[in-house]
């Protein structure tokens, strides 16, 4: 069928053709059609959000040996709708001393720095926004967004706790920024471009997440940490009276700021879907075969992105409700000592091996990619060992014999 295998065209043309027998000039025509295909996406975004709060409850629900949401609807899937409701018909206050203006701006900025993300992420080879050829650097761009966001309302909260919550949370996603974006290089490399749609056709032979391991681990502890996800989530501290940044927000204000965190969560799954396992692609050259051509539907290959970024969501869903708060100095010192070196030995592994091994047949470009990280890793765990002997000796000497030598 036409509109399962190109659906956005399809929908387009049949626009085109019924505002053009209205008499509507093409520039308008244009106009119109990008304004709802932008609407139809932010509300699928929003859609989704609000399945993702059914989501995150009945995961974390599991996990914790109990049952979630489970009165309001069959399997407690009107649950959402009640909480939104609840969030609007809360009263709205904003704190004395407030800056009204950028006090009402945060929680906007922080679910339009998630939503703009959407506009380059490829749900399909025929469903996505747009096809930048610096998809990269967007995705880096948008997320300073998120951090101003952030600072926005904790200073104008006019409270001395949400600008610190802010303080901890900025220092947070600026740290961990920098691995980030030194392993979207590595994609990058690989691919031979920074367009996202690059990248996932890139990884129809083999996914980057074989061919660079370690660049998927280092990536999935930044992007949780740029959530402000546990074990990082020292900007809000689900379990203590302050709640961070956002202690003076009430009502959809919070709701925003919560749906946001949500939506970028499941947005990182996206893109670590996109990155490293092929995207909405990366079936290993089967849709080339003619018994596979199904492969290249519009609507399966939804499907597959749409499950691959659940997957993804759900991983950091683990990680969140499994894993202990740590402290901001431990936090800090492990991102700048350990995260941001190891990020830069495989940026310059990859870009080494890439050119060296270019000649070799395909699996033996892959082979020695993945054994390339796994030394590395060896090497970085021997290391890890010996600085954990001598801290464990150092540990073991009495406190006056420590302070003499």
């Amino acid at each position: 069928m036409p509109f399962l295998n190109d659906p956005v065209n399809f929908i387009s043309g049949w626009m085109r053709s019924l505002l053009f027998g209205w008499g509507l000039p093409s520039g308008l025509v244009t106009v119109i059609i990008y304004f709802i295909g932008i609407t139809v996406l932010v509300m699928f975004a929003m859609v989704l959000d609000i399945f993702l709060v059914w989501v995150e409850r009945k995961v974390v629900a599991r996990f914790q040996d109990r049952l979630g949401p489970n009165r309001i609807g069959p399997f407690g899937l009107i649950q959402p709708f009640a909480d939104i409701i609840k969030l609007v018909i809360k009263e709205d206050i904003t704190p004395t001393g407030a800056d009204k203006l950028l006090f009402n701006l945060g929680p906007v900025l922080a679910i339009a720095s998630v939503i703009i993300l959407w506009a380059i992420l490829p749900i399909s080879s025929k469903i996505f926004g747009v096809d930048l050829n610096v998809a990269v650097l967007y995705l880096v761009a948008a997320g300073a967004l998120g951090t101003l966001s952030i600072i926005v309302g904790g200073w104008a909260s006019n409270n001395k706790y949400a600008l610190l919550g802010a303080f901890r949370m900025v220092a947070n996603m600026v740290s961990y920024e920098i691995p980030m974006v030194v392993v979207l290089l590595i994609p990058t490399i690989l691919a031979n471009s920074m367009s996202v749609q690059d990248i996932t056709q890139a990884q129809s032979g083999m996914w980057f997440a074989v061919l660079s391991p370690l660049a998927l681990l280092i990536f999935l502890i930044s992007a949780i940490a740029e959530l402000g996800r546990s074990p990082f989530d020292l900007n809000e501290a689900e379990s203590e009276i302050v709640a961070g940044f956002h202690i003076e927000y009430t009502g959809m204000k919070f709701g925003l700021f919560y749906a946001g965190e949500l939506l970028h969560a499941f947005t990182f799954g996206g893109f670590i879907a996109v990155l490293f396992f092929g995207g909405y692609g990366g079936f290993f050259g089967l849709e080339k075969l003619g018994i596979f051509s199904w492969l290249n539907n519009s609507f399966v290959q939804a499907v597959v992105f749409l499950a691959k970024a659940m997957f993804g969501y759900w991983v950091i869903m683990w990680i969140k409700y499994s894993m202990p708060r740590i402290r901001i100095d431990h936090m800090l010192t492990f991102n700048w000592k350990f995260l941001t070196p190891l990020s830069l030995v495989v940026l310059v592994n990859t870009a080494v091996l890439s050119k060296v091994l270019s000649g070799l047949p395909g699996w033996g470009y892959v082979l020695g990619m993945f054994l390339s990280n796994l030394i590395i890793g060896y090497i970085t765990v021997e290391i890890l060992r010996a600085y954990g002997r001598k801290q464990r000796k150092t540990e073991a000497i009495p406190s006056p014999q420590r302070l003499q030598n």
